[in-house]
């Protein structure tokens, strides 16, 4: 089969009007981002932020009339907008002015992507190899053992591990061809690409397809009713936080961090981009904080210990607790039966159901808080 053209998208987008300005959108200038790979495409349709809710049927009609073309497999379309920032603070008498910070984007009243959805959080970290993955499905299977509903999202579009770590294979069904049905293992609900690819194929997207690829994990599955909605972000602070920040109102966000420095300083900055798109931290997470020898017990704090407590109580944030490096934690989330449904009467079942109590803790804490303003988190 052909591979469909940037031209003949751009062809196809052209019958699509923007009902506020009587053009086309491609005349307008409006699309930006477009990409195409096997088939899959993906572009971003820009408009103003009071416009968003409006334009969703735009959006659709856009995806439609790509979808029509031969050679299209898929189309993810998002609506992206631009804000311009406002005037700066003026400085005290005396004082030079700060540096510009980077514009976030401003609170205002989002339409929910998932409806039935109590609440969704992201667990994420500054940098890869801190264990985020294991933690955060740890983490949803302890607040499932405490009794709440709770799904699982996969946002990391190229590194997916939660088929593997939830234990589930297959494909999730779709009886309409436009909704699809969570997968699902010990009564927690999951969806992940990594469900609609083969486990060794490359994703190799560029930042509209990632995008495109999160709001459709968002919008078009059936989650159902569910108290929280666990998101296992991608490491870093790039594109699927910026998009899960400004798709969805976020209840707060989880950060793992290893003990040693350099893990440290990446969990700041990720601390620091969750306080600029307006997202709440409810706390940091140590993982990997020692070893004990399971031959003679001796302990050995192999990346130091105890720094992200230290670091929680300099920020401001909670911390919600420390979990060892420990070879069962990992044969178990390497085997798909993950420590807190494998071996739930271990100390290490109860330090993941502990730290889920007080992620639930601090969710209640801030919807009962609604309309407060967040604390400041002050970057020293």
């Amino acid at each position: 089969m052909a591979q469909v053209s940037d031209q003949e998208i751009l062809e196809a987008l052209k019958g699509v009007t923007d009902p506020d300005r009587n053009a086309d959108i491609v005349s307008l200038e409006m699309v930006s981002g477009l990409a195409v790979k096997d088939g899959n495409v993906a572009f971003s349709i820009e408009v103003d932020p009071e416009r968003g809710d409006r334009l969703e049927p735009v959006r659709k009609a856009a995806e439609d009339a790509v979808m029509g073309l031969a050679g299209v497999v898929s189309v993810s379309a998002v609506l992206t907008a631009e804000r311009q920032p406002g005037p700066p603070s003026p400085s005290p008498p005396g004082q030079a002015a700060a540096p510009a910070a980077a514009p976030g984007p401003e609170p205002q009243e989002q339409k929910p992507l998932v409806p039935g959805v109590g609440a969704i959080i992201a667990v994420a970290s500054g940098k890869g190899g801190v264990g985020k993955s294991t933690v955060a499905v740890n983490l949803a299977l302890g607040m499932a053992a405490a009794g709440h509903k709770i799904g699982v999202l996969d946002a990391d579009i190229y590194g997916p591990s939660m088929p593997r770590m939830m234990g589930i294979t297959g494909r999730p069904a779709s009886p309409d061809g436009k909704i699809l049905i969570p997968m699902e293992n010990y009564g927690v609900k999951c969806m992940s690409i990594g469900f609609l690819v083969a486990e060794d194929t490359p994703m190799i997207w560029r930042g509209p397809m990632v995008m495109g690829a999160l709001q459709q994990m968002l919008r078009d599955v059936k989650w159902g009713e569910l108290d929280v909605l666990v998101v296992d972000m991608p490491p870093g602070t790039g594109d699927a936080q910026l998009t899960m920040a400004q798709s969805v109102p976020l209840a707060g966000a989880v950060l793992v961090s290893t003990p040693q420095d350099i893990a440290l300083l990446d969990a700041r900055r990720g601390l620091n981009m969750f306080q600029r798109v307006n997202v709440p931290v409810l706390g940091i997470i140590e993982n990997m904080s020692y070893f004990n020898c399971p031959n003679c017990g001796h302990r050995t704090e192999i990346f130091s210990h105890g720094g992200a407590k230290a670091e929680a109580e300099k920020l401001g944030v909670d911390f919600l607790g420390e979990v060892p490096l420990d070879v069962a934690i990992r044969e178990t989330s390497d085997g798909g039966r993950p420590i807190v449904v494998s071996d739930p009467e271990s100390d290490n079942a109860k330090r993941f159901r502990a730290i889920a109590d007080k992620v639930w803790e601090s969710l209640v804490a801030n919807k009962a808080g609604a309309g407060k303003a967040p604390p400041r988190i002050v970057i020293q």
